[in-house]
């Protein structure tokens, strides 16, 4: 009927009916996707967040401490929500308790900070 263009024909139902079986097959990859973000992401960091949770509740008087700013002292004060940190002799800053990087050994501090 026209010279340029080929005409479409349906496919027959026998076609369609397998076209439409890969239903859970298309599924399989993307479950697969998800558990290795599970436990290459996901997983790791939750356990990153338990830890520092736990490293910020277990804060005392007396810790040596590094904050997420790179300041390195001795906790004097604390409350709920700010730690007051000596960093120098006579020198006390206020910081968040959130932004404790890590806990120090006991002495590191000897002789650069105020005992």
């Amino acid at each position: 009927m026209s010279l340029f263009i080929n005409e479409a024909w349906a496919e027959g139902a026998a076609g369609a009916a397998q076209a439409q079986g890969g239903g859970w097959e298309g599924l399989i990859p993307l479950l697969i996707l998800f558990v290795i973000f599970y436990f290459l992401l996901i997983r790791p960091q939750q356990k990153k967040v338990k830890e520092h949770k736990a490293l910020v509740e277990s804060l005392k008087k007396g810790d040596e401490v590094v904050t997420y700013g790179g300041i390195v002292g001795k906790i004097r004060d604390l409350d709920d929500n700010f730690i007051d940190m000596e960093i120098a002799d006579g020198i006390v800053v206020k910081v968040e308790r959130q932004q404790v990087a890590r806990l120090l050994p006991k002495g590191t501090l000897k002789g650069k900070a105020a005992e």
